[in-house]
């Protein structure tokens, strides 16, 4: 599962609450780990940037350059806002 989100906690200890299923909506995907951060220095800009990565546009660029492992992950188990297959 891909997840994409904004924080200004530590990530690891982020990614610990996600774990233990403390977060409701990301619960049912654990275990969790880390792929690939990015940080940003100004949050709006941060939570732009997340906004986009949620785009079809943005996942299209987060797939193919960013997290690429992930896109055989989710197209074995067919998750929804996978990337189409190229024919």
């Amino acid at each position: 599962m891909t997840y994409v989100g904004f924080t200004t906690k530590d990530i690891r200890e982020r990614i610990e609450e996600h774990t233990r299923g403390i977060t409701r909506t990301t619960a049912p995907h654990i275990p969790w780990q880390i792929e690939v951060v990015v940080m940003f220095v100004d949050s709006k800009k941060a939570k732009e940037f997340e906004q986009y990565l949620k785009t079809g546009s943005g996942k299209s660029l987060a797939y193919k350059r960013l997290i690429p492992v992930a896109l055989a992950k989710d197209f074995v188990s067919g998750r929804k806002g996978s990337p189409k297959r190229n024919a």
